[in-house]
């Protein structure tokens, strides 16, 4: 069962004195979460009333916060979204819909583990896989043939040099 709301940054800091506040997304790009016009903090619906991409951050002005007080008490929140609506691009996922998927060897069928981290250095993702080894896989079309989420698992082209013994 996938998640309704997805973490989707962190107030960092306010911005000003008028209350906006920098989130640093957790989203391919800023851009991504401007396009929300209600977030989730702590749970509960904040309305957004502006929001723009600045220096790879998220200033954002959000309802109930007019001044830097207010913004100074959101600062370390995480702010989550609601998937519902959301149309990701073919070959897109939310990396929380990839985490525990069963991980397959391409040519064998062999069940080489599960997904239990996703790293995100700037090139692309990197999934480290868990099972009888960690394996450190690209997230490149060149070595990840399939991601099935309905069917709760992928399927990779492995190399030398994956695998950590």
């Amino acid at each position: 069962m996938r998640e309704r709301f997805l973490e989707a940054g962190q107030i960092v800091n306010t911005h000003g004195v008028q209350g906006e506040v920098k989130i640093v997304p957790w989203c391919d790009t800023p851009e991504f979460l401007c396009g929300f016009r209600t977030l989730y903090i702590d749970g509960a619906p904040v309305e957004v009333r502006s929001a723009r991409a600045h220096k790879g951050n998220v200033l954002a002005r959000l309802e109930g916060v007019s001044d830097v007080n207010a913004a100074m008490r959101l600062k370390g929140k995480v702010v989550s979204i609601d998937r519902t609506g959301v149309e990701l691009p073919d070959g897109r996922h939310f990396l929380a819909d990839l985490m525990g998927l069963e991980v397959r060897d391409a040519d064998t069928g062999e069940v080489l583990g599960v997904i239990e981290d996703i790293l995100t250095p700037p090139a692309h993702e990197v999934y480290v896989v868990r099972g009888r080894r960690k394996f450190m896989i690209p997230a490149v079309d060149e070595f990840v043939k399939e991601i099935d989420v309905d069917g709760g698992f992928i399927r990779v082209k492995l190399i030398e040099g994956m695998a950590e013994d």
